[in-house]
């Protein structure tokens, strides 16, 4: 009969996971390299299956990734329950979240800070493209994820958060020079694009339905710095996406310029989470959704 990990096997599983190696996860723990190898060569002999795929990144087999989400969610119960055995909720709460950068960079942190402070609850955060942040998830790197994925995995729920609409922009400046007649295909296969990183194809997509152009076929910066992606297109380094939470007073003090006025693109984000969740992280859930409420568009 399979056997599931103690403590230190377990601790060197999610190490590993967290870190991507045997080196780094034996650092963390303070431990040998060896030592974190033998917990998880026993853990794998003892569950008759493979749980790490030895790479660069390490990463979870299957059977891994159903192990290290059975853990983090028992680790966090445990964690919980410590706490409440405390006064006043002494210990803090670590929980990890996948969200994507725009949430991040835009309405979730003011959203949220009042509540993380009452309920003493710290952060461990995961970032990826609002597209792949689901995978985080299932891979058991994050306990909830928000995400453009509308179904959940198996033993989760994924609830609307709103929209995040998205909108060309450019400065007075870049668009006198590179676009004076407005947004057209002959000027865009010349004009640099902001883009995000190469997992991001907002600015892909709106080009190919606004323009007809396939992806690849315009100039591009990647700026993967949600700050520092809205600086280059005040700089007027190139133009590109950004989402109206981001925009500020920018285009009413026309300090920006809407490319294709009438035209924008909306991302739909959902939370994704365990359908049995400790109380602390129902609160958690109760009060993203209400942000979401607040901060994004109707679905």
């Amino acid at each position: 009969m399979a056997m599931l990990p103690d403590t230190r096997q377990a601790e060197a599983l999610l190490a590993i996971i967290d870190t991507g190696s045997f080196e780094q996860a034996a650092a963390l723990l303070h431990v040998s390299a060896s030592a974190v190898s033998q917990r998880v060569s026993a853990m794998e002999v003892a569950l008759g299956t493979p749980l790490v795929i030895r790479s660069r990144p390490c990463r979870p087999t299957s059977a891994g990734q159903r192990l290290v989400q059975y853990l983090r969610r028992s680790k966090l119960l445990e964690d919980e329950f410590l706490s409440a055995m405390q006064e006043e909720d002494a210990r803090p709460l670590s929980v990890s979240l996948a969200v994507n950068n725009d949430t991040l960079g835009t309405w979730l942190l003011p959203a949220l800070a009042p509540f993380l402070i009452k309920e003493n609850i710290l952060l461990d955060l995961s970032l990826d493209d609002q597209d792949h942040t689901y995978t985080l998830m299932e891979r058991g790197q994050a306990l909830a994820a928000i995400s453009t994925e509308a179904q959940p995995m198996r033993g989760c729920v994924a609830q609307p958060l709103g929209v995040m609409r998205y909108r060309m922009l450019a400065s007075p400046a870049f668009a006198a020079r590179w676009f004076p007649g407005g947004l057209s295909r002959k000027a865009a296969l010349t004009a640099p694009m902001m883009v995000f990183d190469r997992k991001d194809l907002l600015q892909a997509n709106f080009m190919q339905r606004e323009c007809g152009l396939l992806p690849g076929s315009h100039p591009c910066h990647y700026i993967p710095a949600n700050e520092s992606f809205l600086r280059c297109i005040d700089l007027s380094l190139g133009y590109g996406m950004v989402a109206e939470q981001q925009v500020g007073d920018r285009l009413a003090s026309g300090a920006l310029l809407d490319l294709a006025p009438g035209k924008f693109s909306d991302v739909a984000l959902h939370w994704h989470t365990w359908r049995v969740q400790s109380p602390r992280l129902e609160r958690l859930s109760a009060a993203i959704l209400e942000a979401g409420r607040r901060s994004l568009l109707p679905s």
